[in-house]
């Protein structure tokens, strides 16, 4: 059992973990989940649904066969995290194999997917048709890539061996089973998002993520009576492994529409929804909203980057259900902070889950702050990882276990946490931290502001000021720069000198990542190189005031 750290008073909170009776392996949720309920419903597709028991008899039908093909352990098997049945069964057919997961995002480029399968080493591949596609027009700067399997129905002739086929063609594996992994063994490798450099290979254990899925379904709620929504673009492994942890039950929504996670949650009587910021904040302003209805759901859950205050709040009073918010990393299995899905705070993280530390440090000194200050947070749990792929050892977590996330935040005296920037993104203007994200909530209070998105704009040697690009709304009739120093001049009156937008310009949309998140560096080296046209916001406060 995890206990708390003594010496630090943003601890106080700390709810200790019982992880005794937790599988010590990954796959071992599934086959707990597959021994507890076999016939339960644990995957609900558009196309199909599969149980629990037989997610489990695929996963070892595939173990088998990886055993075959790729002998020995520990090899990486990469894994594209398509939104289907597929990716459960391959993800857990690797592990229970011995060898390693790369979780994959089945949207990459062809350079970005050279990159991560370089990096991983990945000797064999489970891709959907569009990502083979890809892959195969640089499969000569991959030497290490020997195999690659396609997810998907069996159907039409393939370039490859589809999935389906593995299992149909799986004989008893004359080895037998490798000598069983411990729990400090890694079994998976995620991705950090690269939106501040290229994407890191975050090598996390059986431990890492068997304790995290027993983290997340205490923190969010779930049993075995639980249904959950999955509207996210790809399939994350949290919210896989949580659901197999609760013995619950998933329905995958794949259409883009905000309303149809809201249709399919009443048809099949959901209890959570799980969807990204960005399309809980198009559902908040969908026209259909005022026509929808939630039968049966207790909780929309948000996470991946921050949900703007007033979309939690609009989407809550008019479903009368809680909008919550979690946090975490690659680098923690993924979740650390959940608030509380009963009584939510618009704006927090909230507090660490159960056998978390947190704590916030000075970004020059990294001494230990109290609460309410502003600084860099670290966070220390069995879910931490195990380091970088490529680095040392434990590269990335300081040898008391503290990991720094890299993320500027404050601490409250009630133990919730409040996300103010990436630590990459804050600048300073007259040594003042200038934080990115309070001058966008200051845009966003504007009606005509659909969008919008600040970055550091160098100011000498004063430092940086904020440079904004703004979205106006559908037909507001935002000709010429009126209207644009207008919202600047109103976002301006309710911010601090430091914080104000010295240079705007209205785009017609801001390119995200398809998790969601904003690349400021890219925007900023586009936008400073000379080749837009900012209008210089009149009357922002050079000194204070």
């Amino acid at each position: 059992m995890a206990e708390p750290s003594p010496e630090l008073p943003t601890t106080a909170g700390f709810v200790a973990l019982d992880d005794s009776r937790l599988p010590e392996t990954l796959d071992g949720l599934l086959s707990r989940a597959a021994a507890a309920r076999p016939g339960h419903p644990a995957v609900v597709a558009p196309d199909r649904v599969a149980t629990f028991a037989e997610l489990d008899e695929s996963a070892s039908a595939l173990a088998g066969v990886l055993r075959t093909v790729l002998p020995g352990r520990g090899q990486v098997v990469a894994v594209a995290a398509l939104l289907d049945p597929d990716f459960t069964v391959a993800y857990f057919g690797v592990a229970r194999s011995g060898h390693v997961a790369a979780v994959v995002n089945p949207l990459l480029r062809e350079d970005d997917l050279v990159h991560v399968l370089g990096l991983s080493g990945a000797r064999a591949a489970f891709v959907d048709s569009g990502l083979y596609a890809r892959l195969a027009a640089v499969r000569d700067r991959l030497p290490e890539l020997e195999h690659v399997f396609l997810l998907g129905p069996a159907g039409a002739p393939a370039p490859a061996p589809r999935l389906a086929e593995l299992l149909v063609a799986a004989s008893p594996d004359p080895a037998g089973p490798p000598a069983a992994p411990g729990p400090d063994d890694v079994v998976c490798l995620h991705f950090t998002s690269g939106t501040t450099g290229r994407p890191k290979a975050v090598r996390l254990t059986h431990r890492n993520l068997v304790v995290n899925a027993h983290q997340i379904a205490v923190a969010h709620a779930l049993d075995g009576d639980s249904v959950t929504v999955n509207h996210l673009p790809t399939y994350h492994p949290m919210h896989q492994n949580s659901a197999l942890h609760a013995l619950a039950t998933q329905v995958l929504c794949t259409e883009p529409d905000p309303a149809a996670p809201v249709l399919a949650a009443n048809r099949h009587r959901a209890t959570h929804l799980y969807s990204l910021p960005f399309r809980l904040a198009l559902l908040a302003r969908h026209e259909r909203l005022p026509d929808l209805r939630l039968d049966t759901v207790a909780h929309i859950a948000s996470g991946g980057s921050a949900l703007s205050p007033d979309s939690a709040s609009r989407l809550s009073e008019h479903f009368g259900v809680s909008v919550f918010q979690g946090y975490g990393l690659a680098e923690t299995s993924p979740l650390t902070h959940c608030d509380d899905p009963r009584r939510p705070v618009p704006g927090s993280v909230g507090r660490p889950v159960r056998g978390t530390e947190c704590r916030v440090v000075d970004v020059e000194t990294r001494q230990v702050l109290p609460g309410g200050e502003t600084g860099e947070v670290q966070v220390r749990g069995p879910q931490v990882m195990r380091g970088y792929l490529g680095a040392p050892e434990t590269g990335g977590v300081e040898p008391d276990g503290w990991f720094s996330t890299g993320d500027v935040g404050r601490i409250e005296p009630d133990g919730r946490l409040f996300l103010v920037d990436r630590l990459k993104d804050v600048f300073k203007y007259h040594n003042w931290l200038v934080s990115p994200s309070e001058t966008e909530r200051a845009l966003r209070r504007h009606p005509l502001v659909a969008d919008c998105v600040v970055f550091d704009h160098p100011e000498g040697d004063a430092g940086a000021v904020a440079h904004a690009l703004v979205v106006f709304r559908t037909g507001a009739g935002t000709e010429g720069s009126g209207a644009l120093a207008e919202v600047c001049r109103l976002a301006n009156s309710r911010l601090p000198y430091f914080q104000q937008v010295r240079y705007a310009e209205a785009v017609p949309s801001i390119p995200r990542s398809p998790n969601g998140k904003v690349r400021r560096r890219e925007l900023r080296d586009r936008h400073l190189d000379g080749s837009g046209e900012a209008l210089v916001v009149q009357g922002a406060a050079a000194v204070p005031e």
